[in-house]
């Protein structure tokens, strides 16, 4: 039975938390033992009722028979075992001999009690008592501060003498701090500050800092001058940092006086008067609209709000107030006020609140929400509505992503299609297409079978170029890279224009796309071995694009093809594919297509060209992981006789997956000698036997593996190419160099070859853009359809001769003006010549073509 109860409030998590005693009496059998039960309640705010509603409860039960059990404070403070804020409870049991028992309980979610630690006191606590980190307890006793923790579990004493305590807390590098006032201790020397001497002298009293974990003092001017120690009962630290060694602080205070005072790094700001008397404690709100509010609580039970913007001013006020707790009780991400009033006509003290953060937040009891505001309704129906239609939305967006996910699937079914009947093409296989009504498709073109004797006329040329052109079909195994390489024979290079290869997977994946992603490259090495270049695709300036192609007859980036032609025809050309090996290597066994793609061109008048696209089975090749682990299509560069033995095979795959850069080296005042030492020496290179022009570095590190040429065109003057890996090997290169050259050296990156020969290729590439459009602006077809005007009047001009003959009558002269005015009208219809759109068209993307080969050389010759 219920005989009586003792209540506490506090707000964790935004909720309320209830702490009562409730003292139950067993009357059955003959033992009339007394238990005592603290009891919790957590109570919710509801938004939709606007009421608090019980969430969960918890019992803690002592023994009582000879004690009396009192609740002595509760807060939130932090569990130093795991760090977690958790409600703490301090409790008292005083026994009839005057020897007082504390117990310190902790509150976990699961609403089970846990009793942190006791201590035992010959008396009672009265006076400053907090509850801090740990948990921990201080208290004020005869001008004395002592603490006990559960860490220690024995009462510690400071070593300081005080008057009060008027705040607890953490500062930032010096734990938890206890800022109170004692009496004033004048020092005997004269280091100490004057103005703080001084004040000290005539208060009598002065502020100072005790820190508990390191038992050091802090100096109170840091917090607030001296003189206000005779005034304050209460302080709140707002801010606490270490700025240059110095501890900044901002708090407010409340004083005697009934003020509340801003300080700032130990300097008044600003004052307000406040409305009531007795003020004995402060505590902050931050409120949606970002206001700081300072909650002042009084001892006759009212409160008030002050808010601090351009000054302090009282922005509210309320009587007769049990309880304030600071939360967020509505879940909206900022702090309210709720304020519990006193009311004997209800038992429950939550039946009478207000919530508030003096804005838009206000809810309070006893208000009938669902009718005493009409627009409410009108509120609720629109968010009715704007659910509604968001759900419309989801659910159109959802049919899209599910329109799109057929599409892609239907695409991907195209495309492997594709690649099937393009390996059926090359292996001479007849390829069936699929119906397209049965993958849901419309047919663009009809559904009649290839006659025979097409893909037979196909196979045959497929056929006969591979034999023609198609030397040797290699692999290897670089890092994580897989090089393919296909050599074409010298008279490749005759006809073809635009070489590509393509890996395509034998096998039937359907998780991937059967084409494998590749970086094509095209490696040249001439029958001297004298000299070895590397190409991808065409560079281009960044703002030139080609903007005009007329079915894929002409090709834009294609440079100089007779003169090309003539250059290679004493040298071995090969086309590199580079693609990733540890995609492939999850298959652990997979059989790649090799195909060589290319365009072959036909000419017409000189000028004109004709290209079809053609496509080369080159072969297969097998990649498994016991011939990646067995090395057998590993890069083998070893030493013999001061040269190294790697076959071309070895030096194309490392050449493909380098990067190559040309560096310029010139020397004003010596010689360039320690350049091919350093080759030698430090970077330990030994030249190819294939092409001893090229050396390989053996030097063990990142730099191994890199290529070099080092071509002197006089003593002073050099150009060092560098095949190396990533960036990172080029710069340790350059960095190894640069210890070696003369100071007055000049190093020069050449971003795109020689400028000798880039010259020589724009006068070649200015002529021909001339003589195109001369040629064009002055072809036969313009004059043919123009000749009925004014192509066959051009030798009829009048001569010195005749004019003599007509200017001696008056009839001669009429005829002379009358043949000059035709030459005139003659004349102007020259200047005025037309042709038909098709012709304009090729003649534009022509002249467009020679002019964007022209740029790219000029840009080149400029980077």
């Amino acid at each position: 039975m219920l005989l009586g109860e003792q209540e506490q409030f506090l707000s964790y998590n935004g909720e309320v938390l209830i702490f009562h005693l409730s003292k139950t009496k067993h009357v059955e059998g003959a033992t009339a033992d007394k238990t005592m039960n603290l009891c919790v309640r957590r109570m919710a705010f509801d938004r939709d009722t606007k009421l608090f509603v019980q969430k969960s409860s918890g019992v803690y039960s002592m023994l009582a028979s000879h004690f009396k059990i009192e609740i002595i404070c509760c807060s939130c403070t932090t569990d130093s075992r795991t760090g977690i804020i958790l409600p703490c409870v301090l409790m008292k049991k005083k026994k009839r001999n005057n020897v007082v028992k504390y117990f310190v309980l902790l509150l976990h979610s699961s609403n089970q009690f846990e009793q942190s630690f006791h201590f035992k006191l010959d008396y009672e606590l009265k006076e400053d008592i907090r509850l801090f980190t740990g948990p921990s307890v201080l208290w004020r006793h005869a001008n004395k501060l002592f603490y006990i923790s559960s860490a220690t579990c024995t009462v510690l004493s400071a070593p300081v003498q005080l008057s009060s305590v008027v705040w607890t807390g953490e500062i930032k590098d010096e734990g938890t701090v206890v800022l109170g006032i004692r009496t004033a201790c004048l020092p005997e020397s004269e280091d100490e500050d004057e103005f703080s001497t001084s004040d000290r002298a005539i208060w009598g009293s002065e502020f100072f800092g005790y820190a508990i974990e390191t038992q050091k003092m802090l100096t109170g001017t840091c917090f607030m001058p001296h003189a206000y120690s005779r005034v304050v009962s209460s302080v709140y630290v707002c801010k606490n940092e270490m700025l240059k060694k110095q501890l900044q602080i901002s708090l407010v205070a409340v004083t005697h006086k009934n003020q509340l005072i801003w300080f700032q790094d130990g300097h008044p700001k600003g004052v307000c008067e406040l409305p009531y008397e007795k003020p004995h404690s402060v505590e902050t709100a931050v409120t949606s609209s970002n206001d700081l509010l300072f909650i002042v609580s009084f001892a006759s039970g009212s409160i008030c709000a002050v808010q601090r913007r351009d000054s302090l001013q009282v922005a509210s006020n309320w009587q007769k107030v049990k309880s304030v707790l600071v939360d967020d009780f509505i879940g909206s991400g900022s702090e309210q006020l709720l304020l519990l009033f006193k009311d004997d006509s209800h038992t429950d003290v939550l039946s009478s609140f207000k919530i508030t953060d003096l804005g838009a937040v206000n809810y309070a009891s006893g208000i009938n929400y669902k009718h005493d505001v009409p627009a409410a309704e009108g509120l609720q129906e629109n968010g009715l509505l704007t659910v509604q239609a968001l759900e419309t939305r989801l659910q159109a967006g959802c049919t899209s992503v599910q329109e799109l996910q057929q599409h892609l699937g239907l695409k991907k079914k195209v495309i492997l299609e594709s690649c099937r009947a393009l390996i059926d093409l090359v292996e001479e296989r007849t390829h069936i297409l699929p119906t397209a009504k049965k993958e849901g498709l419309v047919s663009l073109w009809d559904d009649v079978e290839n006659p025979p004797h097409s893909l037979s006329k196909e196979t045959s040329l497929t056929s006969k170029v591979q034999e023609h052109f198609i030397e040797k079909l290699w692999q290897r195994v670089v890092g994580d890279s897989l090089v393919v390489g296909v050599k074409l024979t010298e008279s490749f290079h005759l006809s073809l224009s635009d070489v590509s290869l393509s890996l395509v997977t034998d096998q039937d994946f359907p998780s991937i796309s059967p084409i494998i992603e590749c970086q094509n490259k095209i490696i040249k090495l001439n029958k001297a071995f004298s000299a070895l270049s590397v190409s991808s695709c065409q560079i281009e300036p960044p703002s030139k694009k080609m903007k005009l192609d007329l079915h894929s007859k002409n090709d834009p980036k294609k440079e100089f093809p007779k003169r090309c032609a003539r250059v290679q025809l004493d040298g071995a050309k090969t086309v590199i594919a580079v693609t990733s090996l540890s995609p492939l290597l999850a298959f652990h066994r997979v059989c790649c297509i090799v195909l060589l793609h290319a365009k072959k061109q036909k000419h017409w008048n000189d000028s004109l060209q004709e290209s079809k696209k053609i496509t080369v089975l080159c072969g297969k090749i097998l990649l498994s992981l016991e011939d990646i682990s067995s090395g057998k299509y590993s890069v083998k560069m070893l030493r013999d006789n001061s040269y190294c033995t790697g076959s071309i095979e070895d030096i194309l795959a490392v050449l493909a997956v380098s990067v190559r850069f040309s560096f310029q080296i010139v020397s004003s005042d010596c010689t360039l000698t320690p350049v091919n030492s350093w080759l030698l020496g430090e970077m330990e290179c030994t030249p190819f036997n294939e092409c001893r022009d090229n050396i390989f570095c053996h030097k063990a590190g990142n730099a191994y593996g890199t290529i070099f040429n080092w071509t002197l065109k006089n003593p002073f003057e050099g150009v060092l190419t560098l095949f190396c890996r990533n960036l990172t090997v080029l710069f340790q290169c350059l960095h190894s160099l640069t210890r070696v050259l003369p100071p007055s050296c000049n190093v020069k990156l050449l971003r795109s070859g020689s400028g000798g020969v880039l010259t020589e290729q724009l006068a070649l590439a200015l002529e021909k853009e001339m003589l195109t459009s001369r040629n064009y602006f002055f072809s036969k077809e313009i004059k043919a359809e123009n000749s009925v005007t004014w192509g066959n009047e051009l030798g009829k001009k009048i001569s010195d001769a005749s004019v003599a003959s007509l200017l001696d009558s008056e009839e001669g002269v009429q005829q002379f003006r009358k043949k000059l005015q035709n030459e005139r009208e003659e004349s102007m219809l020259s200047m005025n010549q037309t042709m038909n759109g098709a012709l304009y068209q090729e003649i534009a993307l022509k002249i467009a073509e020679t002019q964007l080969n022209s740029d790219m050389i000029v840009w080149r010759l400029a980077s």
